[in-house]
């Protein structure tokens, strides 16, 4: 099948609706992943989607094509992406479907494929279900079609999941009432944030509540996409805005004094409060802020990298026994909860250690060494990176090189990562130091060898 205007990845595949992503593509790919999924006895599949206007539509192809390959749906409606997970590991499902774009454009839509374990499909199990799609899938006879069954319930456990969390006092944050703002721009945050909000007694300030997939700001929740979140903030005089992505797997923070200070700090600050309570392992991707790395050298536990993605993170949490790990993109995951990134989950944590704290999180953030990260991509080159890396390594003989993905460089106070977009035929460098400049001569410095090869 051709993939053409199709971004596909190990565990889904997305487009632009009505361009690559038709209802032909969604439903084949529907189709193989129910096959592969039902293949070792279960064939209950839970479905589950964003508020993306094409949605609705792509739900009923979904049920449809699952339907052809006999597979019972449980239909979980309107979701968080952390709540299809939780809802495969609850009904002991054969397998997830996330329809989301995520952090995508109003236009995009996607399927996110996730295994009977609750973690999106690993590589293999990804090239397995499309080598299915490839030799023919295989469909029921009118009477092994499958069955279409609602769950109505799958938010209100997660919540329920959330408020029972070992390193939460809720009766003392319920005591706080905290003022909190939050942005949930339109996506499927609005379902469950308020609600959840709500119930550790905090007074909600919110705005694009309205799950109708209208986006009001870009669905990114990057600072420079906050600044009504951060006016809100300042308005209200509230302890702390929250800010999600449509499929409220990733959270940001603007700051009791309206500054936003980067995705990568939910993440830190989640690991701190956790790691009080429970010393252990802390995993992140290579390309995620020295922030975290701090936070587990000041607790004394081990710091370990991951190659970039959600289920690569996962795996290495899951094989080390990690405390708490995630993606420097706002991405919190608690292996007590499930493994997988949940905004819910992180805005918990950061009210515990707002409590702890007893002072504002902008006074936690100022005590810390401060890092600037700056974003890059080329042209990825015909020829392979391998020789970049070497002449990268060679001009770095300093640096600590780690190479499972990509290469990443580090010193004391800063570093760069070069790695192949898995998606993109591009090549992405980013870099931090203690400076914007610090930061920006580690991207020019590693552009050279590129350039060399022809990428620019």
């Amino acid at each position: 099948m051709a993939f053409e205007g199709l971004m596909v990845s190990v565990s889904g595949v997305r487009g632009r609706v009505g361009y690559g992503l038709t209802p032909e593509v969604v439903a084949t790919f529907a189709a193989a992943f129910g096959a592969w999924a039902s293949r070792h006895g279960s064939r209950t599949i839970v479905v589950g989607r964003d508020s993306r206007v094409s949605g609705p539509m792509f739900t009923r192809i979904v049920h449809g094509a699952l339907e052809s390959v006999g597979c019972t749906v449980i239909d979980i409606g309107m979701a968080p992406t952390p709540t299809i997970q939780l809802a495969v590991e609850h009904h002991h499902a054969a397998g997830g479907l996330g329809i989301t774009a995520s952090h995508n454009p109003i236009e995009w839509n996607a399927l996110k494929f996730i295994g009977s374990s609750g973690l999106f499909l690993s590589a293999d199990e990804g090239a397995e279900m499309r080598a299915l799609m490839e030799s023919g899938i295989p469909r029921a006879t009118w009477d092994a079609l499958g069955e279409i069954v609602h769950d109505t319930e799958a938010v209100q456990r997660h919540i329920d999941q959330v408020l029972a969390l070992p390193y939460l006092d809720v009766a003392g944050i319920r005591a706080r009432r905290f003022r909190v703002a939050l942005d949930c721009c339109r996506g499927a945050g609005g379902v469950i944030m308020p609600q959840l909000l709500t119930e550790l007694g905090c007074e909600v300030y919110a705005i694009n509540m309205e799950a109708d997939g209208q986006f009001h700001r870009p669905p990114e929740p990057v600072a420079e996409n906050l600044g009504e979140l951060a006016a809100l903030v300042k308005a209200t005089e509230a302890d702390i805005g929250f800010a999600t992505d449509p499929d409220v797997d990733r959270l940001a923070l603007v700051l009791d004094n309206g500054i936003a200070p980067g995705e990568d700090y939910t993440l830190a600050l989640a690991a701190r409060t956790v790691l009080r309570h429970r010393p252990g392992p802390v995993v992140t991707n290579l390309s995620t802020s020295k922030v975290v790395a701090d936070v587990a050298r000041d607790a004394g536990v081990p710091f370990h990298f991951a190659k970039v993605g959600e289920v690569n993170v996962a795996m290495t949490m899951r094989d080390l026994g990690a405390t708490i790990g995630g993606e420097g993109n706002g991405g919190v995951i608690l292996p007590e909860m499930h493994l997988g990134r949940d905004a819910p989950v992180g805005a918990a944590l950061l009210l515990q250690l707002m409590l702890e704290e007893a002072r504002p999180l902008s006074e936690v953030i100022a005590e810390r060494p401060k890092y600037v990260i700056v974003k890059d991509k080329l042209d990825r080159p015909e020829a392979p990176l391998d020789a970049v890396y070497v002449a990268l390594r060679a001009a770095f003989p300093d640096a600590v090189a780690d190479t499972q993905d990509g290469l990443r460089l580090d010193w004391p106070d800063r570093w760069v990562h070069l790695r192949p977009s898995g998606t993109e035929p591009i090549v992405r460098v980013i870099a931090e130091g203690p400076t914007e400049q610090d930061a920006r001569t580690l991207i020019m410095q590693a552009r050279e060898p590129l350039s060399a090869l022809g990428s620019l």
